[in-house]
């Protein structure tokens, strides 16, 4: 937990801080922007919540930070209540997990609920609050994997829910050397009808990305909403196989429709498919400069 004594100078007073430990993943930013921002390398509260609502988006994102650095002065009695909150609600049947790992330095992770098993996408936090609503929700059926880098505490949802974890076989390790189902090759694969894994290598040389219902594009490394471009991006900085081929590998998806861009690292991005499909293209011309 977070500690009053390593509270950053750069907090405004009041309740709500965050301390020294911050990594600077993102995460309290893009979960509650109306009171955390980036101050000189880490978050820091700018603005305490105002209301209610901001309140509960506040204790949300503390609740997500992968290294516990945000606290609270006061001792938060609502937090039980927040708590509950977990998985939070995107759209139609799709949920952001929160809990977020330091193991995958913040990745955000997904569930996915669906009539004919439920879908893990990367692995948040083994965290007793958040397993016991996916146990409400139905367990898990799959634990997909994008890649080796956001795996975190795959072995233990693995161990209690009994699901199959699936991760291409490029991105197996010696922590995942047991996983079920591994990938092979780089077409598309249909893990049901509603569930197609495309194989986009380029950050990773085994990266894929899960396309749901042709509408919800689990994107981990691949792609992402960039806030201060304004613009979809891929990560040249991160990037830990080849720039080249993740441009390739970014034509790809040209070929499908989908609404929703959630990926691991940066912002997710919402638009109707026209609108999606050209920013996708926007992404890859802009790719080419870099």
């Amino acid at each position: 937990m977070a500690h009053l004594t390593q509270r950053r100078t750069q907090n405004v007073s009041g309740d709500l801080y965050v301390d020294e430990t911050c990594i600077d993943c993102d995460t309290c930013r893009w979960m509650a922007p109306e009171v955390f921002g980036r101050a000189e390398g880490q978050s820091a509260v700018y603005h305490q919540p105002k209301d209610e609502a901001e309140r509960a988006r506040s204790l949300q994102a503390l609740l997500a930070c992968p290294t516990s650095s945000i606290g609270t002065v006061e001792n938060p009695t609502d937090i039980k209540v927040v708590q509950q909150d977990f998985p939070l609600l995107i759209e139609d049947n799709v949920y952001h997990c929160g809990y977020a790992s330091e193991a995958s330095f913040g990745a955000t992770s997904y569930f996915i609920q669906r009539p004919d098993g439920n879908v893990l996408v990367d692995s948040p936090r083994f965290t007793p609050p958040l397993v016991k609503r996916l146990e409400k929700m139905g367990g898990i059926r799959w634990m997909y994997l994008t890649h080796r880098d956001d795996i975190a505490d795959h072995q233990k949802y693995h161990d209690h829910f009994g699901c199959d974890r699936v991760l291409h076989r490029e991105e197996i390790a010696r922590e995942t050397r047991d996983v079920e189902v591994q990938l092979d090759g780089f077409d598309p694969i249909s893990l049901a009808p509603d569930l197609t894994i495309i194989p986009v290598p380029g950050h990773t040389e085994g990266h894929t990305v899960l396309l749901y219902d042709n509408k919800f594009l689990f994107s981990g490394d691949h792609i992402a909403w960039s806030s201060r471009l304004q613009h979809l991006i891929a990560f040249r900085n991160y990037c830990f196989y080849s720039w080249s081929i993740l441009m390739e590998s970014m034509q790809k998806l040209e070929d499908y429709q989908f609404e929703w861009i959630l990926p691991g690292h940066g912002r997710r991005y919402h638009a109707d498919k026209e609108t999606m499909q050209q920013a996708v293209k926007d992404c890859i011309r802009w790719m080419e400069t870099q």
